[in-house]
């Protein structure tokens, strides 16, 4: 390889962790069934004048498979909570009692599990193409680069199959984390 040119693989592998980050965030906000903390991280609450998440408003618990629980802090802020968790898309009915929020998780049929798959599956589709983009943007710097005589011919080869390598794996991780989710959700 040439000593001219040095593609920052660090930072494209960093860039490809971010995707696959926030893959697992998003996939941590579908219900499987099972009460989670995590599946309120998404929701955010109009609260003293900007959004914020619910868990800097209250304390949220999960004492039962099938129940979490949000004690609010603030009173004023109980029915914001409650709102923001109707208007989330969980398909959620809160329930009331003083401070606290009380949220039964329901048990999932089988076409909401075939629905939840396939919102699974466009997740993981975002991070695919979100990972494909960033092996676009190295494939362009590594084609400046020959443009511009920094590299030769061969030396573009090389890199552009390490960037393709790096981009292979992270799908694979992706397909995986989909794979998983899906045969949790699926699980009864």
């Amino acid at each position: 390889m040439s000593d001219d040119f040095m593609l920052d693989t660090d930072d494209l592998t960093r860039r490809m962790d971010g995707a696959i980050a926030n893959l697992r965030t998003e996939f941590a906000s579908l219900r499987t069934g099972r009460a989670s903390a995590s599946m309120l991280e998404p929701v955010q609450v109009d609260a003293y004048g900007q959004m914020t998440p619910i868990n800097q408003v209250g304390t949220v618990n999960v004492p039962e498979p099938r129940m979490v629980t949000i004690n609010v802090w603030d009173k004023g802020l109980v029915n914001k909570v409650e709102k923001a968790i109707r208007e989330s898309g969980l398909g959620i009915n809160p329930q009331l009692n003083g401070t606290i929020i009380m949220l039964p998780i329901p048990e999932l049929n089988e076409e909401r599990r075939r629905e939840l798959t396939k919102v699974a599956g466009h997740y993981a589709e975002h991070a695919r193409v979100a990972i494909r983009n960033l092996r676009r943007d190295g494939m362009d710097q590594i084609k400046k680069a020959k443009n511009d005589g920094e590299m030769s011919e061969d030396d573009q080869k090389i890199w552009e199959d390490e960037v393709q390598e790096l981009t292979n794996t992270y799908i694979a991780k992706v397909d995986k984390a989909l794979e998983t989710k899906q045969e949790e959700i699926m699980q009864v």
